[in-house]
């Protein structure tokens, strides 16, 4: 194989990752409409609480008035979620993440690890089209998959504790307290990431920022199912009126009832799991047995020109399977 088929084969197969990544990018994008549909059964009654009217046909009035209420609320949501639907941008992942640095700097680090990249693969001998391949996968991939794995680390840790902030809401509401002063319990008691984010909404509550609004900033900073719940309840109590701990209440058991439904999918989804570690680990365990035992016979992939083509071909098809069976056993709930 001369060196213009390698050109062109190296060319088609990056063309190929670039599209891929971009039909990933389209297609992984999420739908909140459908959550929010799921909540308003739980949300309109919870109005229960608030004081009795008199007369049949005045409850009958007042329950299809805060019905009423209670969809033009959600539809509101719901402009707002498909207005604001697109893709985060980076400055948005970098502030979900809570990094302290700006879109300018991480390029700055993303070009650098690029360049030392490529110039190691260069001066360890590799060809050409290798040492590009591995300034795009270190430059462009590396950075950005540890963004998305601080922000996943990050939802995680704010999810199992959100409950319970739910939970000194209810009570101190129940207890007299007002709702700005149960935020200000949370804000100062709470440990990462709940305590910061609800110090956000205190501190904007006292430079005039709306709780609606503040909620909304809270939901793209975090932008995770529960958060969106719990701007639902407060928007609707707000604008609806009706018992506070009460919704809040059944919005903490809907959490908990997640939390332990998330808990059964991981624990039936553990064997399917393991299966695919051992398939994915398996071709990369023999090729390491085989270059132990002997070297010389798996030494071309290395040496030779077309084997390093040959190793890179293996590399994208093994990455392309790995993530196939990554799709396949991440389940949604």
């Amino acid at each position: 194989m001369d060196q213009g088929t390698l050109t062109i084969a190296a060319i088609a197969l990056m063309a190929a990752l670039a599209v891929g990544g971009a039909a990933f990018a389209f297609l992984g994008a999420g739908d909140s409409a459908k959550a929010n549909k799921r909540l308003a059964a739980a949300t309109r009654g919870t109005g229960r609480g608030a004081a009795a009217v008199k007369g049949g046909d005045t409850a009958g009035e007042s329950t299809a008035k805060r019905r009423k209420q209670v969809q033009e609320t959600l539809k509101e949501i719901d402009r707002k979620a498909e207005q604001t639907k697109a893709r985060p941008t980076l400055a948005a992942m970098l502030e979900q993440a809570d990094w302290n640095i700006d879109v300018r700097k991480f390029y700055i680090v993303t070009a650098g690890l690029a360049v030392v990249a490529l110039v190691a693969f260069f001066v360890l001998g590799y060809a050409w089209y290798v040492a590009i391949g591995a300034a795009f996968v270190v430059g462009l991939g590396l950075p950005r998959w540890y963004l998305g794995f601080t922000i996943g680390r990050r939802k995680k840790a704010f999810v199992k504790e959100f409950a319970n902030a739910i939970d000194v809401i209810v009570r101190g509401v129940k207890a007299g307290l007002p709702l700005n002063e149960c935020l200000k319990i949370i804000a100062n008691e709470s440990g990462e990431p709940v305590g910061p984010e609800f110090r956000q909404i205190v501190e904007g509550l006292k430079v005039g920022v709306t709780l609606e609004d503040g909620l909304k900033r809270m939901y793209d900073r975090m932008p995770v199912a529960e958060v969106n719940f719990f701007q639902i309840v407060l928007t609707i109590q707000q604008k609806t009126g009706g018992n506070l701990s009460e919704a809040l209440g059944n919005l903490s058991a809907v959490l908990r009832d997640r939390k332990r439904l998330q808990g059964k999918i991981q624990a039936l989804s553990s064997e399917a799991k393991a299966s695919a570690g051992i398939i994915g680990s398996l071709p990369i365990v023999v090729m390491g047995l085989v270059y132990a035992t002997t070297p010389e016979y798996i030494a071309l992939l290395f040496t030779d020109r077309f084997g390093n083509f040959l190793l890179l071909c293996c590399v994208t098809w093994m990455s392309v399977g790995i993530f196939v069976m990554k799709k396949m056993i991440s389940f949604k709930y």
